[in-house]
């Protein structure tokens, strides 16, 4: 699928400068923030809008683009450029005319780690770096029962969770307490060591994870007894979640920070749950509204009567006018499923029940009648 042009991404001209850049990627990404955006579309666009302006707002990146477009960042593209993202466990390169190549196994950054560092704050996805050596723990996912009637108005529920926690004693440093991790001395703290080796074309400088600190840029020489310099210990946490009216089968629920602490300090991640709901014996359920199905006897479908109906807030009385028809649907107007401050509708489809077992007496009625 052809990628927009990153200028038309971020709504910019092309010799935009380097303010009216972070300018435009702030009122892009605040706009299409999945925490404010609540379209489908929403991830993709925060992520196609971050990938913009990583590139634009680098220098090089940009004067590669310029020239060579998305085929820059492809691998064998014009650009003599390769890339890949982290999860693919590829790499990338980018291409200096006349001096070398500077490869780069890890591709883009985290295009999260942008907003975050402009915005401040947790980007909404799972995964993303903290600082260096910290990351946001996993998330959770869970899944609950729930009765009908829960579903429909909403409820709190006491949980508890088994998840890692940050240490209590080194505050997820993982370092024995009075002690401090010291910088690694084989990346100074990068977290990265490069390679330079000649070839014919020309420099090839090669960058990897630190093997000596396995790219924390810091090293523990005395570990926290507790969480043995993991800056994580397993508890359970107990908390109160709210499942808020409307909530229907199959839906997932996302609670922020419930999720397992991170690493070395690192931020929790979230709760993500998902529900089930018991069938109701009586209600089906549309969207936000109800049905119900009430039988009725023929000489209340006849003559007429005041019934007695199921609802969720209990019984109430509906008219059935005289000649009634099998199959009517009769409208009780917000009896169905809460949501926000609104409520859906109940349907009752009345069927009228055909008598069995008469007697000779209702027998003769009966043919009078038809007669």
């Amino acid at each position: 699928m052809t990628k927009k042009d990153y200028y038309e991404v971020l709504g910019v001209s092309k010799t935009a400068s380097a303010d009216e850049l972070k300018s435009a990627y702030r009122k892009k990404a605040r706009k299409h923030h999945p925490d404010v955006d609540k379209s489908p579309e929403a991830e993709k666009k925060f992520k196609e809008i971050n990938e913009a302006y990583q590139v634009l707002s680098d220098t090089q990146k940009r004067e590669a683009y310029d020239r060579f477009g998305h085929a820059a960042f492809q691998a064998g593209g014009a650009g003599g450029t390769g890339g890949a993202d982290r999860s693919s466990g590829g790499f990338s390169y980018q291409y200096r005319p006349g001096v070398d190549f500077n490869f780069d196994f890890g591709g883009f950054r985290d295009p999260f780690e942008i907003f975050e560092e402009i915005f401040g704050g947790r980007s909404p996805f799972e995964g993303t770096t903290s600082r260096r050596g910290s990351r946001f723990g996993d998330d959770l996912h869970y899944e609950i029962t729930i009765p009908f009637e829960q579903s429909a108005f909403g409820v709190e529920k006491k949980i508890e969770l088994p998840r890692h926690e940050t240490c209590p004693e080194c505050k997820g440093s993982g370092a024995e307490k009075g002690s401090k991790p010291k910088t690694c001395p084989t990346c100074n703290g990068q977290g990265r060591v490069q390679q330079s080796t000649q070839s014919f074309l020309g420099n090839i400088i090669t960058a990897r994870t630190c093997p000596e600190c396995r790219g924390e840029g810091e090293i523990v020489e005395k570990k926290c007894p507790v969480c043995k310099g993991s800056g994580r210990k397993k508890d359970v946490k107990a908390t109160t979640i709210k499942i808020p009216a409307g909530v229907d089968d199959g839906d997932t629920i996302r609670f922020s920070g419930l999720g397992e602490a991170g690493p070395k300090g690192g931020g929790y991640g979230d709760l993500y749950l998902s529900i089930r709901v018991v069938p109701h014996k009586d209600f089906r359920r549309r969207g936000y509204d109800l049905y119900v199905e009430q039988p009725i006897s023929f000489s209340q479908a006849a003559l007429g009567d005041i019934i007695d109906v199921p609802t969720l807030d209990g019984n109430v009385k509906l008219k059935i006018p005289e000649g009634t028809q099998t199959g009517t649907d009769f409208r009780l107007r917000e009896k169905g499923i809460k949501y926000g401050s609104s409520r859906g509708d109940q349907f009752v489809r009345v069927k009228v029940a055909t008598p069995k077992n008469l007697s000779a007496r209702q027998r003769e009625a009966l043919k009078g009648l038809s007669k």
